[in-house]
């Protein structure tokens, strides 16, 4: 007969089975082989043909047919010049080629700290090739625990540093995570941001990092739970705790920690360091 932490341990098996499917994509972030910034004159770049450049408003790529360059989108040639607009944090799959459908590589274009790169995506990387899943602790129900969110007013802009030293990022905190630590004597409060339908996301430094697990984790947190007397429960369950796509990749540009945002323990759940990460 099924019992409760047996129905825990088969959710969780499932949301590892599916997070394991995602980073397996085609052209997902196990593939990224580059990131570069692009010049204000119309230069070569590294693993992907044609001339590309920024007049800090847009983006251009000048390529020819013989190039082999098509759209993402359409799958239309590139033959002449080319050019895009995005937004700060904007990503754009803007063109692709080689393999033997013309599709080995996608290349991304990233604006980035007001500064528009590209970022090559090969879906012949070592990295995704060898991939056979993260790494994790096993499952630990002692892990799941309850705490409060308390929500700040209005949101509040903290910032922070990248993955990419020359990126710096904000985190747009809307209030903190609190909640205790067995063998701790005092709560531990971690800022976090809003997703989509009021959940929240946590980054965070634990006492693990650097040994078993990566520099830094996210957790995803359920939308709270608010009861008559306004009081915000929410259910952290660091099983679910994940890595970043820096974790995997020198060319990730992902959001480290507030200052502050640490676990003073070791959190002995969620996913460990990817096989070879680590000296």
């Amino acid at each position: 007969m099924s019992t409760p932490a047996d129905a825990q341990l088969e959710r969780w098996q499932r949301f590892r089975k599916s997070r394991n499917s995602v980073l397996a994509s085609p052209h997902g972030w196990l593939t990224l082989t580059s990131f570069q910034w692009l010049e204000t004159q119309p230069a070569a770049v590294e693993l992907v043909p044609g001339l590309w450049w920024t007049d800090g408003v847009t983006a251009s790529l000048t390529a020819g047919a013989r190039d082999g360059l098509t759209l993402v989108e359409t799958g239309e040639p590139v033959d002449g010049t080319i050019s895009a607009t995005l937004a700060n944090e904007e990503s754009l799959m803007w063109v692709q080629f080689g393999g033997s459908d013309g599709r080995q590589v996608v290349v991304e274009l990233a604006m980035r700290a007001d500064r528009y790169a590209i970022r090559t995506r090969d879906s012949s990387s070592p990295v995704f090739m060898e991939f056979d899943g993260v790494p994790t602790f096993d499952y630990d129900p002692a892990w799941v625990i309850q705490g409060r969110f308390e929500a700040y007013p209005e949101p509040v802009d903290v910032p922070i540093a990248t993955a990419n030293p020359l990126v710096d990022g904000v985190h747009r905190s809307v209030g903190e995570v609190v909640f205790r630590v067995p063998g701790l004597p005092h709560e531990i409060r971690l800022h976090a941001e809003e997703e989509k339908l009021g959940a929240l996301t946590v980054t965070f430094h634990d006492e693990t990092n650097g040994i078993s697990t990566d520099e830094w984790r996210k957790v995803f947190i359920p939308r709270p739970r608010v009861d008559p007397s306004g009081k915000a429960t929410v259910i952290i369950d660091f099983n679910r705790a994940i890595n970043y796509p820096s974790a995997f990749t020198p060319f990730g540009t992902c959001p480290m920690p507030v200052k502050g945002n640490s676990i003073d323990v070791e959190v002995t759940a969620g996913e460990k360091v990817p096989e070879g990460s680590l000296a």
